[in-house]
């Protein structure tokens, strides 16, 4: 009996071209700055979450039990995945353009109770989703839209890869008020906040985006979190395909 050998050239073509997309859509960090803001996420979230677990509670209820494939766009250390992840036989495809988030979302998987092979942490960038049309149940995406570099496009991709009457669900942050103090900060320091922030931008108006991208429903609330005064404005809430 023969075993087929899979061509080597395929191999390092696949990953030149993944190398090219992260490179078109994420500005290349040095590896000490993406161990640095994974470390500095995973503690900073150690304050936020709690202000939004009613929040997650609320959203990630419409999944339990109703999903078998689901993408987390953005999945960074993993602080969604305790509400979903461990009912029935869930498989996640974690994206993420840090390859040093992997460490921690494996991590937050096993303690969500998730076979470590129904978990599949994937470099990569939300303009670009490495999984095929129409093949998700759900797409998570939490405080991530801040920072791609093409809303829109991220946005169709998510379109693309939810079976038709999927479910997107979302947690962002967005711009202050016109005309108010805190929006006149945020352009001010929106510069700053894209070089410490691994790209993310403080005056998007997500939520229109979403409304405008053609999902078939959207459902998007408003939301006011105390511990991060600079991004306190947030929007959460669900859209079908």
């Amino acid at each position: 009996m023969s075993t087929k050998q899979i061509d080597p050239s395929l191999i390092v073509n696949e990953d030149t071209h993944r190398q090219a997309i992260l490179k078109r859509f994420h500005t290349p960090r040095p590896d000490w700055y993406e161990k640095l803001f994974a470390l500095l996420l995973a503690k900073c979230l150690k304050a936020y979450e709690p202000e939004v677990a009613g929040y997650k509670a609320e959203l990630f209820s419409r999944l339990r039990g109703r999903v078998n494939k689901v993408l987390e766009l953005g999945i960074g250390t993993g602080p969604n995945l305790k509400y979903y992840a461990g009912d029935g036989d869930v498989h996640v495809y974690g994206v993420d353009p840090n390859k040093r988030m992997e460490k921690y979302a494996t991590e937050a998987a096993v303690a969500a109770g998730l076979p470590r092979t129904n978990f599949n942490f994937i470099q990569m960038v939300g303009e670009a989703l490495p999984v095929s049309d129409a093949s998700m149940d759900a797409v998570i995406g939490t405080l991530v839209l801040c920072s791609v570099q093409d809303v829109n496009l991220a946005l169709q991709e998510v379109k693309r890869v939810l079976k038709p009457g999927g479910l997107y669900i979302f947690i962002e942050h967005v711009a202050a008020q016109d005309r108010t103090a805190l929006k006149f900060l945020q352009k001010l320091l929106d510069p700053l906040q894209q070089i410490v922030g691994d790209g993310c931008h403080l005056t998007r108006q997500t939520g229109k985006l979403i409304s405008e991208a053609g999902f078939s429903d959207v459902d998007i609330k408003m939301a006011s979190v105390s511990v991060c005064f600079l991004v306190k404005h947030h929007i959460y809430g669900i859209a079908r395909k």
